[in-house]
């Protein structure tokens, strides 16, 4: 399947199941906005840039393991319940959060040595999520599995990621240039919105996770 398949079949599930997305994890997603503004509050422009890490390292991995449950259960024709997919998140946060950490550092480094060793590992460590979450690995052992993967599809996986992120990237320096200095309350809302809209790359990496690492049966049945 090439990217643009990948990338029409991920939009229609995302619209077809908005609403319960919505209910999922748009809440955390505007709790961890909320906590990154007090932060930067707190701290100013000169505080420890770390802070904004550890917010999203306490937040961030509760609504992507829920989202990545449920995108799980959806692929099987399930629908579980939103109090139950973040009760299962809520018993893998420490080690997804100890996964979110390790691919940060990892990729921040890459992108300081020339750019293009970050971006190869954004590309190669895209599935690590999914194998922690989807088939219970520890956090070395999916980073070690996600490169296996993705080995021989890197062009398509980074095709797919550019074609979300892009967009988001352009959009995030428009709201900027068109609101230079927000409000509280307007910083909230685009915060917000940007983190929620990212969501969609992990449904397009989930589809390709499908494709790439699954069996025939469960790909035919994913989304």
């Amino acid at each position: 399947m090439n990217p643009f398949d990948v990338l029409r079949d991920s939009l229609y599930f995302f619209k077809r199941n908005l609403g319960q997305i919505v209910q999922l994890c748009l809440p955390l997603v505007i709790l961890e906005a909320l906590l990154q503004q007090v932060v930067d509050n707190t701290a100013g422009p000169e505080g420890f840039p770390g802070y904004s890490v550890i917010v999203g390292l306490l937040v961030y991995p509760l609504y992507t393991a829920a989202l990545i449950l449920f995108l799980d259960a959806r692929s099987r024709g399930e629908s579980p319940r939103t109090r139950d997919l973040l009760a299962m998140s809520a018993t893998l946060w420490p080690r997804f959060a100890l996964l979110t950490a390790l691919n940060t550092v990892l990729i921040l480094l890459g992108l300081s040595l020339y750019f293009l060793p970050g971006i190869w590992l954004m590309v190669t460590l895209a599935f690590a999520e999914y194998l922690l979450v989807l088939r219970g690995l520890a956090p070395l052992a999916a980073m070690k599995e996600s490169m296996r993967l993705t080995r021989g599809h890197f062009l398509r996986i980074l095709v797919c990621i550019l074609c979300v992120m892009g967009p988001l990237w352009v959009l995030k320096g428009a709201t900027v240039a068109v609101y230079p200095d927000p409000n509280p309350a307007i910083s909230l809302l685009i915060d917000s919105a940007h983190s929620f809209l990212q969501l969609f790359t992990s449904v397009v990496l989930f589809r390709l996770f499908m494709l790439i690492g699954e069996t025939p049966e469960k790909i035919d049945r994913a989304l």
